[in-house]
């Protein structure tokens, strides 16, 4: 301690002030913890509000009020100032020493700049109010018994020591600490890298350490200057000077919180300051965001936010920063309610518990996520937790390393007091006895003086490397950090290199996760090891990357660099800056052999062999991945199928490829159409080119563009990079299908000339390429990013569009609507759309350093402002169809079908089963499940054995029209037999998971569900097992393909149906299903309607997408690929989807009849290639085919559902339900209908006999359940497509008309008759008048007799003259 005597006897000010403390406190040497309490002392005056406390008095002041409350009262200090002075923290709860659970903390901070005095004292009168009402006023007595609170009066004692009473605009100084720092622009920054000594900031080195040892949940930051409340972000990534909004996730909270303290005061609620220096300023409410006021980078809000667990706002008190000590007074008065009323909100929200499922111990630092929200928080050592929410309806999933999520759906947050909400964790696997080791990050200081490690999870320690205050020599600065580097370097073969990985997995469980993704040719695993600060879940907004290397088994240094770089990675998380953020930033996916079996085969000291290059079935697998140009004949490998299947399951976003046998960062594309050696331009080639020279630039040797001059004089790649087609082409290749089939931009590395260096030269590679590895991985956060969510509910949006203006090639967003997209430096038009939104265009510009986020909020095509339909009457949803709908979302995005896969296993003894067997099975399912069976006959086969059908639902035989209707059928083709053990596995699994899995439980409340295990069971008995190509059994006891014996039409009819078919004819023909999914085999495809060769099929769109969901749900037809030798079906299948005339045309199919006649889509699967595949392959067809069933479960509830009914509310039966103008389904009893269509917008028409036709537009989304819709129709009032009034009037008209025509005409007809008679005697009179007459005709004409010909046989009058005469 001599030098700081040596400083106190030097400064009379501070040796006087040092003096008093030293006097009031016991000494604390520097060797001592952190944190000193303070023993009691006497003496206590009374508050007179009208004076400041100087460091002495707030010392004496602070001690005083800590003794008189023991029971309530503790002070400590967290550290001292540049001076040396204390930093007090006064904690006021029941029973302040003793650290327990049960109470959120809260804190406020005070005089942060030294020269903002009026927080320091309204503080302390704070504390003696807490302290002196407790007891007394009711509401106080509730706070301190439910709060765990720490004031802070003075964080910067030196500057307030400096400042000067009357100083409203802080000329005199005193604002920054004794080392002219400003305190609140010097936190570690989101933004800003800017770095600062921590020697000159003890003050801010003491309060990260204090924020990170204590899970606050709530806090202030006091000052002056204005009148205002001030939340985060304080800055943004431009740094704009002012007038940015910078909008942190809980950005609606902050709001909620800053009104909270502003409405409270009674001059900060009108927004009116009117301070002297700024009478314009102004703030609506009182309140503002940080940046949009003005920028601060490096404060102290944001850190609490980011990086302690912690929501702060920062208050400004008054406008004058250092008042006459008169208005101290009228400063507490204002600003008492609002302190109080502000700590109150710590309590608002969910708050509780995460315990471990096997022994009920607390878990400490697991993640608590809030669906939408992106921002977690970590439970405290005691394993609770505080989520300050709104209040609303949100879904909380707890989340830790080790152990398998649990998510809460619908949790009702309301106004008041927090909901309790506690979560128990199971264990992912048994874990060895003893405590999981978690790390836990600290903020990013870029300092090589401050430095993390720990030891539990319980227990975060800081070491501060200290220098010698004195100011008469320099610190000592410490010396650079230096980051771990791997110690070992050899080969290792496959059985060393899995002991290896597990050994890390092990060894750090917070930070990595060891998975497989499948299996080589020869059953080696395809390990990959994640390493990340929460390694097992794909976290919001964090992109992911994957290494992969040893592709060619003879090119093994990239093999050995993976595991050099694991170490890396685990040895300096915690103690390497940059590690750390890469580590806290970014999911890293690691793979160190694609090709372990070939590696086996290769020989050390290999220079450019081709020995071990190939897997076990001699397939380069670089020249294996389906292509674009070039049509991939060799079958699929079993190493390509899974790589595919693994980047098709996770959000990739930047991935390299590691090689050997060059010096060079090869980029897209690898070939193109001619196949010849030319530049194949990707549209991202700019792109590619920057990522590929972040790789080389780092490696000298790679740079100079001559790597291999002994081995390859004559090649040269200017700066160490080459486009792929340029070097050679490489059809096939695995970089071109990341880019072109998933979100992911890959590269190929070759790392070094020889393929299988000795081992001796590892650690060259290792020091030639360790920059170059990390500097790779810092590219995936270039560009820009953000999240696409719903404008109404701010749910992300998966699946949206992201488009670059200019560049054809786009993205799409992961699960939670997160995406990245990777852009050079510039400036681009991006629009973000999805089905049934409506595009948002924005502008971004891209800097060379971090990536820009931007952010897309879509509104929905055809709402209202609110969000609602402007079309027709809305149906309500109660709360159990508001879950429902919660629940189809979660099990249609990301993970939520793998998990409830997952979780729903059951015991299961594979063997196929004859008819008599399978009979006593469903029966047996019927009698030990009868709530939710109802099994009955569909008819009789030829040889009479019945055809049975099984329903599950939760009132099995009761019709139930307002719920969709799914059948599920099999062994239409008796030789394949693995579609009825499937579905009777499938019946069996949801009748034992009912009442036991919520998710299963409620698919069947809400679903009836058909099942026809066996459609020709005599063919079933003649198949023969293991025959995977013979056509035993493939037709029913007449020898009768009943797949086309499915003719609705007579006509069409040769010979009357076969009796199965009859059967199933019956039964579609009900016409109330909404899907139907047949399984048969022969092949590994999903195909839709129609068998029978058309040149169109309305709605394609809609059954291709059924089909794709069946597909992409299967771990290998999604894939393409049918592998099917046997049938010749070699080639490649986009998607594993097909119309299913282009596999096998033919007439009268099951799928046909059900789309003609039943009006429901259906679509075939076939499960595998071999027909009859031996038992022992069951257990694999359920597990690939488990996941595709559940999913059409889910499929049936999407769509558009509604009711048709008239203005009275009847409803209309049979109505007619038009979809984009072809596809008709009809309405049943109810009115209702449901129809099955492709995520989109959609047209549709309801028509009625006697009813005006309705038109509707309705959007349907691929995650969302059925949109509900009421149609509602009107009389029709048109006749013949003339308005009824309008037809009744001309009607009438025309009656009255015909009226008046039928009395003229009588009127003639008489008139003439009397004429006729008179002119009868005068004819007699004038006898020869008429003889020419009567001569013209008797002779006649053509036209007389063509007029006679048609006479009526009545005569009239005249013409009985005539005859007469003639």
């Amino acid at each position: 301690m001599g030098h700081i005597w040596e400083h106190i006897l030097t400064t009379p000010k501070l040796r006087v002030t040092l003096l008093c403390a030293f006097l009031l406190s016991p000494v604390v040497s520097p060797g001592d913890a952190w944190t000193r309490s303070v023993s009691p002392s006497t003496g206590e005056t009374v508050e007179t509000y009208n004076k400041y406390y100087n460091y002495v008095d707030l010392t004496g002041r602070l001690h005083s009020l800590a003794q008189k409350y023991p029971h309530l009262a503790n002070l400590s200090s967290i550290g001292q100032s540049v001076d040396g002075r204390e930093l007090w923290v006064m904690r006021i709860t029941q029973d302040p020493n003793r650290d327990a659970p049960g109470r959120p903390k809260f804190k406020y901070i005070g005089n942060m700049h030294g020269d903002e005095t009026v927080s320091r004292q309204v503080l302390v009168y704070l504390v003696e109010y807490l302290l002196t009402k407790y007891g007394e006023i009711p509401r106080i007595t509730e706070l301190v018994d439910t709060t765990d609170i720490y004031i802070m009066p003075s964080m910067n004692p030196d500057g307030f020591e400096k400042s000067i009473e009357g100083d409203c605009s802080g000329q005199n100084g005193g604002r920054n600490n004794a080392r002219n720092i400003d305190l609140n622009r010097s936190f570690p920054d989101q933004y800003d890298g800017k770095i600062v000594n921590p020697v000159n900031i003890p003050e801010i080195m003491a309060v990260i350490k204090w924020i990170k040892e204590n899970k606050f949940v709530l806090s202030g930051n006091l000052h002056g200057g204005t009148l205002v409340a001030s939340y985060p972000f304080d800055d943004s990534a431009s740094h704009q000077r002012q007038g940015h909004y910078s909008q942190a996730e809980d950005d609606s909270l902050f709001r909620y919180l800053a009104l909270v303290y502003s409405q409270n005061h009674p001059v900060m609620k009108t927004g009116e300051p009117n301070c002297p220096d700024a009478l314009e300023e102004t703030f609506q409410d009182g309140i503002t965001n940080g940046a949009q006021w003005y920028d601060v980078p490096g404060g102290m809000q944001d850190y609490n936010y980011l990086y302690g667990n912690c929501l702060e706002i920062t208050m400004e008190l008054s406008c004058c920063k250092y008042p006459p000590a008169s208005e101290l007074q009228k400063e507490w008065d204002l600003n008492r309610e609002s302190l109080l009323a502000y700590i109150e909100k710590v309590h608002i929200g969910v708050h509780g518990y995460v315990k471990e499922a096997v022994n009920g111990t607390a878990l400490a630092n697991v993640s608590i996520v809030v669906e939408s929200i992106r921002h977690n928080l970590n439970t405290g050592k005691y394993g609770d937790y505080y989520r300050l929410l709104l209040p609303g309806t949100y879904n909380i999933t707890a989340v830790a390393p080790g152990y398998t999520p649990m998510t809460v759906h619908s949790v009702q947050v309301l106004d008041g007091k927090a909901t309790e909400l506690n979560f128990t964790l199971a264990p992912v696997v048994n874990e060895a006895a003893g405590s999981i080791t978690v790390t836990t990050s600290m903020p990013f200081t870029n300092d090589p003086n401050l430095s993390t490690t720990t030891n539990s999870a319980d227990s975060t320690q800081t070491r501060l490397v200290s220098s010698d205050r004195s100011n008469t020599s320099p610190p000592l600065l410490p010396p650079e950090h230096q980051p771990i580097q791997p110690q070992v370097f050899r080969h290792h073969n496959y059985a060393d290199m899995e002991l290896f990985l597990r050994k890390y997995s092990s060894e750090f469980p917070s930070i990595t996760h060891l998975y497989k993704v499948g299996r080589s040719v020869e059953e080696r695993e395809l390990y990959v090891l994640v390493i990340s600060d929460n390694p097992t879940v794909h976290e919001h907004g964090e992109p992911e990357f994957k290494y992969v290397a040893n592709m060619h088994g003879n090119e093994v240094v990239g093999r050995e660099l993976m595991l050099n770089l694991i170490e890396y990675l685990c040895r300096n998380y915690g103690t390497d800056t940059e590690v750390t953020r890469l580590v806290n930033n970014t999911r890293i996916h690691i793979m160190p052999s694609m090709n372990p079996d070939g590696y086996e085969a290769a020989t050390e000291g290999d220079v450019k062999g081709y020995k071990g290059r190939n897997n076990s079935n001699n397939i380069d697998l670089n020249r294996n991945f389906p292509d674009q140009f070039f049509t991939i004949t060799d079958p699929r490998q079993p190493e390509t199928i899974a790589v595919m299947n693994w980047l098709k399951t996770n959000p990739f976003i930047l991935s390299a490829n590691l090689h050997g046998g060059s010096m060079v960062v090869n980029y897209p594309y690898d070939d193109d159409k001619k196949g010849t050696s030319e530049y194949s331009r990707s549209p991202d080639d700019k792109v590619f080119k920057q990522v590929s020279s972040a790789y080389s630039q780092e490696n000298l040797l790679m740079h100079n563009g001559h790597p291999c001059q002994d081995l390859y004089p004559g090649e040269f790649f200017e700066d160490g990079i080459t486009n792929g087609a340029n070097w050679y082409s490489v059809p096939g290749g695995m970089q071109d299908w990341n880019y072109m089939n998933t979100n992911c931009f890959e590269v190929t590395i070759e790392l070094g000339c020889v393929k299988y260096p000795m081992s001796k030269e590892l650690p060259n590679y290792w020091e030639q390429n360790r920059r170059s590895l990390l500097q790779f991985i810092h590219q995936v956060h270039i560009g820009v990013k953000g999240t696409v969510s719903d404008i109404q509910d701010g749910t992300g949006i998966p699946n949206a569009t992201i488009i670059v203006e200019g560049i054809d090639h786009n993205i799409t967003t992961a699960r939670t609507g997160d995406y990245w997209r990777l852009l050079s430096p510039g400036t681009y038009s991006i629009t973000a759309s999805a089905h049934g939104y409506k595009p948002v265009r924005t502008y971004a510009t891209v800097s060379k350093s971090g990536a820009e986020v931007v952010d897309f909020r879509l509104t929905r095509v055809h709402s209202d402002p609110n969000g609602q339909s402007v079309q027709g009457p809305q149906p309500t949803q109660n709360p159990s169809e508001k879950k429902f709908h919660t629940l189809i979302k979660d099990l249609s995005l990301g993970q939520g079908l793998e998990q409830l896969v997952k979780s729903t296993a059951t015991d299961n003894s594979f063997r196929y089963r004859r008819y008599k067997e399978m009979s006593g099975f469903v029966r047996g399912l019927t009698l030990n499940f009868p709530k939710i069976t109802s099994l009955h006959s569909l008819g009789q086969s030829i040889e009479f054995r019945t055809i049975w059908a099984l329903e599950i639902s939760n009132n099995p035989g009761e019709a139930e029209p307002s719920e969709p209707k799914i059948r599920l059928a099999a062994g239409i083709h008796g030789n394949a037999p693995v579609g009825t053990e499937l579905l009777l596995e499938f019946a069996a699994f949801l009748c034992i998971n009912y009442g036991k899995n919520p998710a299963i439980t409620r698919l069947i409340n809400e679903t009836r569900i058909v099942i026809v295990p066996s459609i020709n069971p005599d063919g079933r008995e003649q198949a023969i097992e293991k025959q995977c190509t013979s056509t035993q059994g493939l037709n029913n006891a007449h020898g009768k393909d009943l797949d086309t014996d499915f003719f609705g039409n007579a006509s069409q009819r040769v010979v009357e149906a076969q009796p199965e078919t009859k059967a199933m004819m019956e039964l579609i023909l009900d016409k109330s299903y909404t899907l139907s999914v047949a399984l048969d085999g022969g092949s590994l495809v999903a195909t839709y309607p129609y068998d029978k060769p058309v040149q169109s099929v309305e709605n394609e769109g809609t059954l291709k997408y059924l089909a794709n969901v069946y597909a992409n749900n299967h771990p290998k037809m999604h894939l393409g690929d049918t592998e099917c030798s046997n049938n010749g079906q070699m080639g490649n299948i986009p998607d594993g989807v097909m119309r299913a005339a282009e596999r096998q045309s033919h007439m009268g199919s099951m799928k046909d009849f059900s789309m003609d006649s039943g009006h429901c889509p259906e679509i075939t699967v076939y499960s595998g290639c071999c027909l009859f595949p031996p038992a022992e392959q069951l257990a694999t067809l359920w597990a690939e085919n488990k996941k595709p069933l559940l999913s059409m479960l889910v499929e049936v509830h999407k769509g558009v559902r509604g009711v048709v009914r008239d203005k009275s509310g009847k409803p209309i039966v049979g109505a007619i339900i038009v979809l984009n103008g072809g596809v008709r389904v009809f309405t049943v009893e109810g009115g209702y209908f449901h129809a099955l269509l492709a995520p989109g917008n959609h047209n549709i028409e309801a028509v009625a006999d006697g009813y005006q036709q309705q038109r509707r537009e309705v959007v349907v989304s691929s995650y969302d359940a059925a949109s509900s819709i009421i149609i509602e129709f009107d009389m029709d009032n048109n006749i013949f497509g003339l308005p009824r009034e309008f037809v009744v009037a001309s009607a009438a008209a025309s009656m009255t008309a015909l009226v008046v025509t039928a009395c003229i005409i009588w009127c003639v007809c008489a008139a003439k008759s009397n004429r006729q008679k008179d002119g009868f005697h005068r004819l007699r009179q004038h006898r020869d008048d008429y003889d020419d007459e009567i001569r013209l005709t008797s002779m006649g004409s053509k036209k007389s007799l063509l007029a006679h010909e048609f006479q009526d046989e009545s005569e009239s009058d005249e013409d009985t003259l005539y005859a007469n005469k003639i």
